[in-house]
């Protein structure tokens, strides 16, 4: 049992009292070809002084947006190697006439060197930061929450409820509501990524009962959280006190449960809950797409074989789905995406697939085709001079300057032959003459 301030004793499961650490599903910070090649050369020794000189000339070298993202690489939840180089790296970043004091950055930081045992370390960071903010009490607050968040991203529970009792230090110095309510936040959002869900319920009780009323961050974590371990009818019951507390149902809260429902295959679920959006008035998003493609098997399996050829039309997508599939993606082609992804002016005719994962990107791709053939097909609609699709070079891909979404429309461009080509300016855009690619568009909708 642990207790929390106020008295709340937490009933924790019995591996909490060792320090237990699982991955959570990727999430990297994308990495540069200059970082790439920095820590390639930093493997290559396992002499101290040559790995010093290599992280000074590294940030020396580099911009301060290459040398953030690398260490923001390293300490990431998924990553597990060069862990050894976050704290010589972020000290020396540190010392950059560039740099400004972050406690994000900071508190994954130490979140990570805590996760590899690396207590010292952590340790000597923690003591800096207590030294730096002094008797700011909220800055101190709002650190130390940060750091709870961050031990959670790593599934952390010792982590998390270390950080918590820093926390209990400085609320019993103080008679602060605003770190009584943060630190009720942060814990609760800790606790259910961490998937304590009970736990985290039993706070948000105690906090109403304490006349702090909950924020829909609250509410939106726990429900997420009981829906990841199939929990549904916890979720729902959540979302409900969601609704009482004065909350509406939102895209926000609806994309996570569709993303629970999805994560355990309960399609038939999800286009429950896509008629339960529109019927609210709710309005789909790039990211209620997202939600429900990333868990299409049929459409995911489609997009691994980059050499496959693929559907390219709706009703030929249609035909590959299963019953189950096929009455979900009707359910959720929804022109409203469309249109938000979409500028139409005399001189261009633009697609942004920005924000958009593979299966988005696929899908909004067959409904643009769609979507212009209807439009051309009456002959009397306006051509404009230029076509364009906007996919990114994959700044925020895994492997910086590696887009997953730009290798996707060019196989597609190609196996359709398509006259979009990537832009000799911009390679992060596809472009085409208006009149060359309507007549193309009207050729393949005619065959």
């Amino acid at each position: 049992m642990t207790t929390t301030a106020g008295g709340l004793r937490l009933a924790l499961p019995s591996y909490f009292h060792h320090r237990h650490n699982t991955c959570l599903p990727p999430i990297c910070a994308a990495l540069s070809k200059q970082g790439q090649r920095f820590l390639t050369s930093v493997a290559t020794t396992d002499d101290p002084a040559t790995t010093a000189r290599l992280i000074r000339k590294f940030v020396v070298s580099s911009s301060k947006s290459v040398a953030l993202d690398a260490i923001s690489h390293l300490v990431s939840p998924n990553n597990t190697s060069f862990y050894r180089l976050a704290f010589p790296l972020y000290m020396e970043i540190s010392r950059a006439s560039w740099f400004n004091w972050n406690a994000k950055l900071t508190a994954d930081v130490i979140a990570s060197l805590y996760k590899h045992q690396r207590f010292d370390e952590a340790q000597t960071l923690v003591l800096e930061v207590e030294t730096k903010l002094g008797g700011r009490e909220r800055d101190l607050c709002n650190f130390y929450c940060k750091l709870m968040d961050s031990h959670a991203k790593h599934q952390s529970k010792q982590g998390v409820f270390d950080s918590y009792e820093c926390i209990k230090q400085l609320h019993s110095h103080s008679s602060s509501v605003y770190i009584e309510k943060r630190s009720y936040e942060s814990l609760i959002g800790s606790l259910s990524v961490i998937n304590l869900p009970r736990e985290a319920e039993m706070l948000l009780v105690q906090m109403k009962d304490k006349g702090i009323r909950p924020s829909v961050f609250e509410y939106r974590s726990l429900s997420y959280a009981y829906g990841r371990l199939g929990l549904f009818e916890d979720m729902k019951r959540v979302i409900g006190l969601m609704k009482d507390g004065g909350f509406e149902l939102d895209v926000v809260s609806s994309n996570m449960v569709l993303s629970s429902l999805g994560s355990h295959k309960q399609l038939m679920e999800m286009v429950f809950w896509l008629q339960r959006m529109k019927n609210s008035k709710i309005p789909f998003s790039i990211r209620t797409y997202n939600s429900v493609l990333n868990h299409c098997h049929t459409i995911m399996s489609i997009l691994e074989h980059p050499k496959g050829t693929k559907p390219t039309s709706l009703e030929a997508l249609f035909q590959r789905l299963n019953h189950d599939e096929s009455i979900l993606i009707q359910e959720l082609v929804d022109p409203s995406v469309l249109i938000e992804s979409m500028v139409m002016t005399s001189l261009e005719l633009k697609l942004d697939l920005h924000g958009m994962h593979l299966g988005s990107a696929y899908l909004i791709l067959l409904q643009w085709f769609h979507d212009l053939h209807m439009k051309y097909a009456t002959k009397n609609h306006m051509i404009p001079d230029k076509v364009v699709v906007v996919c990114g070079i994959g700044k925020h891909s895994v492997i910086r300057g590696e887009s997953p979404v730009k290798r996707l429309v060019k196989e597609m461009m190609l196996q359709m032959k398509s006259p979009l080509k990537i832009d000799r300016r911009n390679p992060g855009c596809f472009v085409a003459h208006g009149n060359v690619f309507v007549n193309w568009l009207c050729q393949i909708s005619s065959t």
